[in-house]
């Protein structure tokens, strides 16, 4: 046989050799080796003291039965640790694929203290606890305690009225709400908490919606994901669209939808108005869980766009938020009660027949004892309806959390230049004839827009006079000689001059911040002029500004070190949502027709996080249109205080008819408001704390808790300014009673 003659081979043979060799001579008589290399030439480099591998046999150790039993015993009474250092979460007592045996229990324990529990199964007999299926019966759904202590006592009255409602056991075959209150009462955490508990729990031991999604304006989007993040901490992750291309937004929208199963990767989104509205035809092509509506009340027309995208979606749970849910007729009140919940309150034509011409015609100061007796008989019951589906709790129950608030609404007479314009507006303009049946038409709004400018500041209708529009020929002559709008002068507006009281007086006195409101971004320009001639640090948000910079320019201005002294804030661009607590005082500058508006900018301030005691003026000029704006706001409120907030004893304060004067200027007054109002607390002109005995007065601003000039003005900042301009005030302590203020 031919064998190989390669080095390696030849080692190997002669290894081979030298192992027979050591079997057939014993240890003892062996002698020892020269070790042989593998060259061939006689040495070898190999260890002598290296013993060749043995081969193992795998033969097992023989143990008797009793011996295997303890072996086995021992292994399996030691406890099951997960190998990971310091762990301290849960001992893996669920075996994966082993169904538990015993009855079905709540994912959080409802015995615990504190716990907050939605729902309770009903107590079962001894009898009918051996019947029930156990694969079928309810279990308790425990509010997560990760929120549930976090929660204030009106906030989990709120979410159990909440899930009441989404779940249809208060109104049965109906799955919607409103969250009525009043701002800063936390409807924001109250969602959160109630989307987070239907994403995890039912009484069915699963969840009870897969996805839900939170529509609000584009402004609050950001602000969505951040209270998101802030509350569950990084349970969950939410899907935010505040921008991107309209390929971007359809492929996450679609990605969003086709989500299936128990756990959703991404079950919450959140997007604008504005883009659901674009992109509503990849969001109706599946179905939502719940939908949430933030800053609700744009949907009070059933006409627009976005209302019939959003009532088009295959959602039946749906939670409608607004603290103002009736801004200016009892049809847009049944618009937004109507999304949530169909067809509770009839059809549009059925509700206006029965419900808002009675209820509006005994609410009429001019009203007949049998119109007044009709209305409150449909107003209670509209009320007994609506109050199935819809909370709301006012800002009064922030008294125990919030420092006081004093609201007093400043009336500012006008400059001699202000009067003669206006004056000279009323002669030539005449729009008192185009108004009929107290409804505006288009041609007169420009009329009232001017006269509310010049209210502001003559600066505003300048241009006006330079090209002598209709209302303003030959009002350039009224103007000082070499007048240029390029300085703000303060001295030329009763409102401004005001303010530049009540700024200076609050920057010497105090290290409190000043938040600016105005409907008109000219004015806005105003405040800064003023701004920098005196030297004021200021930030200024209007429509103009992108969603990421708000967000920024905000936090920056509540950080207690930041040396800003002014935030200027247009109230159409950012006057809802926002959190503006690094300011303590706020100034209206200009009323709005819808009081809703003013109410969401006055709230910025007075919010949870807030220290200080907050002081919110309202600017009106005296005698003239903005007063006229002012009592129109006042009927409206009254009318939403009736029919949402069930005050029976709000006076009748105004006559339909005496809202037509909108073209006059009554010079003479101190307050035409205070003149129309019959107020109770004054006689002869002066304040006193209670109606006389005897008084046959009809008619009050409840809301005021009393009216001062001068010599009753406890606020020292308005005390500077007074001589200045102002001629009146109306004062409102929040909840005086309960701080013992004076």
């Amino acid at each position: 046989q031919r064998r190989s003659l390669a080095p390696s081979q030849l080692a190997k043979r002669k290894a081979g050799d030298e192992e027979e060799e050591e079997d057939r001579h014993p240890p003892a008589t062996r002698k020892r080796q020269k070790p042989v290399s593998e060259t061939g030439n006689g040495e070898c480099y190999r260890s002598p003291f290296r013993k060749p591998l043995a081969q193992l046999t795998n033969r097992p150790h023989c143990l008797d039965s009793s011996q295997h039993e303890a072996f086995i015993r021992s292994i399996l009474s030691k406890p099951f640790k997960v190998p990971i250092p310091n762990y301290k979460g849960p001992l893996g007592l669920r075996a994966l694929g082993i169904k538990r045996g015993g009855l079905r229990s709540p994912l959080h324990d409802p015995f615990e203290e504190g716990a907050l529990v939605l729902y309770e199964p009903p107590l079962l007999s001894a009898h009918d606890q051996l019947k029930i299926d156990k694969d079928k019966a309810p279990v308790h759904v425990v509010v997560d305690p990760v929120l549930s202590r976090v929660l204030r006592p009106h906030q989990r009255e709120g979410v159990k009225f909440l899930w009441d409602c989404v779940t249809s056991r208060r109104i049965p075959g109906s799955h919607g709400c409103i969250m009525a209150d009043e701002m800063g009462l936390g409807k924001t955490l109250q969602c959160i908490t109630l989307m987070w508990t239907l994403l995890r729990q039912s009484p069915d031991c699963k969840p009870e919606i897969e996805k839900a999604m939170v529509v609000s304006p584009s402004s609050l989007v950001r602000n969505w994901y951040n209270e998101v993040e802030k509350w569950l901490g990084g349970r969950i992750q939410p899907l935010a669209i505040d921008g991107g291309s309209k390929e971007e937004i359809d492929r996450k929208l679609v990605g969003f939808m086709n989500q299936r199963g128990l756990r959703v990767p991404s079950p919450i989104l959140i997007i604008s108005y504005e883009t659901f509205r674009l992109h509503a035809e990849a969001l109706q092509k599946g179905s939502v869980g719940l939908v949430i509506c933030d800053e609700g009340h744009r949907l009070k027309n059933s006409e627009n766009q976005t209302y019939q995208a959003l009532n088009s979606l295959n959602t039946p749970r749906r939670v409608l938020i607004s603290g103002t849910p009736i801004q200016n007729d009892l049809l847009e009140y049944f618009s937004l009660v109507h999304f949530v919940n169909s067809g509770i309150l009839g059809t549009a034509q059925e509700f206006k027949r029965h419900f808002e011409i009675p209820i509006l015609k005994g609410r009429d100061a001019d009203a007949s004892e049998a119109e007044r007796h009709k209305g409150e008989e449909r107003l209670k019951e509209l009320i007994s309806i609506v109050n199935r589906c819809l909370i709301r709790r006012t800002s009064d129950i922030l008294s125990k959390y919030l420092p006081v608030k004093i609201e007093q609404v400043v009336c500012c007479r006008l400059t001699p230049l202000q009067a003669e314009l206006y004056k000279n507006f009323l002669k030539q303009a005449k729009p008192v004839e185009e108004l009929k049946e107290g409804k505006i038409s288009v041609s007169s709004l420009s009329s009232i827009t001017s006269l509310k400018k010049l209210c502001n500041h003559p600066a505003l209708i300048h241009d006006k006079c330079v090209e002598e529009e209709e209302g303003f020929m030959g009002a350039l002559d009224l103007f000082p000689a070499g007048y240029s709008t390029k300085s703000v002068e303060p001295q030329l507006s009763g409102k401004m001059l005001v303010l530049d009281y009540i700024l200076a007086v609050t920057k010497s006195t105090s290290n409190d911040k000043v938040v600016l409101v105005s409907n008109y971004t000219q004015t806005l320009d105003l405040f800064e002029k003023l701004c920098r001639n005196r030297r004021y640090l200021y930030v200024r948000l209007d429509g103009t500004m992108s969603i990421k910079k708000r967000a920024k320019i905000v936090e920056r201005f509540n950080s207690p070190s930041s040396p800003e002294f002014i935030f200027m804030l247009s109230s159409k661009a950012g006057g809802c949502g926002l959190n503006l607590i690094g300011a303590n005082r706020l100034v209206m500058f200009d009323p709005d027709w819808n009081p809703a508006n003013d109410e969401q900018a006055m709230a910025r301030v007075w919010r949870d996080g807030q220290k200080k005691t907050c002081y919110i003026y309202r600017l009106l000029s005296t005698g003239t249109i903005e007063e006229k704006i002012f009592q129109r706001q006042t009927h409206k409120k009254a009318l939403s205080s009736c029919v949402v907030d069930e005050e029976q004893d709000v006076e009748r304060h105004f006559s339909l008819g005496e809202l037509k004067e909108l073209f006059t200027l009554n010079e003479t007054t101190t307050s035409d408001t205070h003149d129309k109002i019959k107020c109770r607390r004054c006689v002869n002109g002066h304040q006193v704390r209670a109606p006389p005995e005897g008084s046959d007065c009809t008619s009050d601003l409840s809301q005021w808790n009393h009216c001062a000039d001068k010599r009753g003005l406890q606020d020292s900042v308005l005390k500077a300014a007074w001589d200045a301009a102002i001629t009146f005030t109306f004062h409102h302590h929040s909840h005086e009673e309960q701080r013992g203020i004076p």
